[in-house]
């Protein structure tokens, strides 16, 4: 029997919470399209797309403002709610960087020594990393260069990286004034061993793509640098693995004799990403097919383990941050400030420890004797 008494409204309803005002073109901001699902003839797929959120702060290395914050918010939720939308991209303008993390000009400027108006910023900066992984759609990080700093972390926040053997990867958060503990503390160790993420996390150096490929972080990594029509391999990475000190080692630098060759001839090609979107693009017909709620249910089963630690740990580190704005915050981002004005991004870090074994106070006289003085 037909059930025609019951009532149905086929009028679909719009479960999108935040607008589009938070989205824009001209940098800084963040950049949000659709664009078409393409098979693998490269043809359009009718009404299915990738959501593209893009950091647009090319000048300043794609750093996030406040309102970018927002923006990625707005992107990811937009993505998770779109019917249509297969899968995010997450990416950065240019061909520099990814993402090196938070605008230190802003943080200086602006948040240091307000500690309140920090934690109100770490709450957009949680929402931001909860709205990459609570999203209702698979999550593709296309590194097209740097990932660093709060760069890393939101980075690490998705599901699959794909790399430019260009990008660095790196933590630098001890070095100038904070910890990496908006993600990176909380996912390392799911990526790496426990002395892998440790070192990563406080030796802020930065690795290669290769590197991370071979120690399980990123997901695909390919050249980008074209000479005479042909593709050229990172030239300052060595792409072949060796025994150094008993331990095989893969990725790391070329020798110094080496690198400035490899520099010149980094400055004979143009870059090309061609082979990063075909790298997408494969991956996003994947998803195409693919039951989309298995696919999701998948996703967020090995989702759940970075959300673990994540979500323990958010709110204590969002307290730490702000209070931090008037302690080694303060002193580190200045630093990095007005690295033009004294010709370094560091505070003396040897002055810094005497002073502490003094028990000095930590006050305007003591950040005067640990800054560096203006050049000439």
């Amino acid at each position: 029997m037909a059930l025609e008494f019951l009532r149905r409204d086929d009028a679909l309803k719009d479960h999108q919470l935040i607008g589009e005002g938070h989205f824009g073109t001209e940098a800084p901001c963040v950049i949000y399209e659709k664009r078409p699902v393409r098979d693998p003839s490269g043809g359009a797929v009718e009404g299915l797309y990738s959501a593209w959120i893009t950091l647009n702060n090319p000048a300043q290395y794609n750093s996030y403002t406040t309102e970018m914050v927002k923006g990625v918010i707005a992107g990811f939720q937009a993505a998770s709610s779109d019917r249509s939308v297969v899968a995010a991209v997450f990416t950065g303008a240019g061909d520099k960087a990814f993402c090196t993390g938070g605008n230190t000009a802003e943080y200086a400027a602006y948040y240091s020594k307000r500690p309140n108006e920090y934690g109100e910023y770490m709450d957009l900066f949680n929402a931001m990393v909860d709205g990459i992984l609570n999203c209702k759609k698979p999550v593709l990080c296309r590194v097209n260069g740097m990932r660093v700093a709060g760069g890393q972390e939101i980075g690490m926040a998705t599901d699959l990286t794909l790399s430019s053997d260009l990008a660095i990867y790196g933590q630098a958060g001890p070095r100038h004034g904070s910890a990496p503990v908006g993600g990176s503390t909380d996912f390392l160790p799911w990526y790496l061993s426990m002395e892998d993420a440790l070192y990563n996390c406080v030796s802020c150096e930065m690795w290669s793509a290769y590197k991370m490929k071979a120690k399980g972080v990123v997901t695909r990594v390919v050249p980008v640098l074209k000479k005479d029509g042909r593709w050229v391999r990172n030239p300052l990475v060595r792409t072949d693995a060796w025994v150094e000190d008993g331990e095989i080692v893969y990725g790391e630098p070329v020798a110094a004799e080496r690198a400035k060759a490899a520099k010149a001839l980094i400055a004979e090609c143009t870059t090309d990403f061609e082979l990063l979107d075909a790298e997408v693009d494969r991956l996003l017909w994947k998803f195409t097919n693919l039951f989309p709620h298995c696919l999701m249910n998948s996703i967020d089963g090995i989702r759940a383990k970075k959300k673990f630690f994540w979500d323990q740990s958010k709110l204590p580190q969002r307290h730490w941050l702000a209070a931090n704005m008037n302690f080694e915050a303060w002193m580190g981002f200045n630093a990095f400030d007005t690295k033009k004005i004294t010709g370094t991004d560091t505070i003396d870090f040897v002055k810094y420890r005497q002073l502490t074994a003094q028990g000095a106070l930590i006050d305007e006289a003591f950040a005067a004797r640990v800054f560096g003085r203006p050049k000439g």
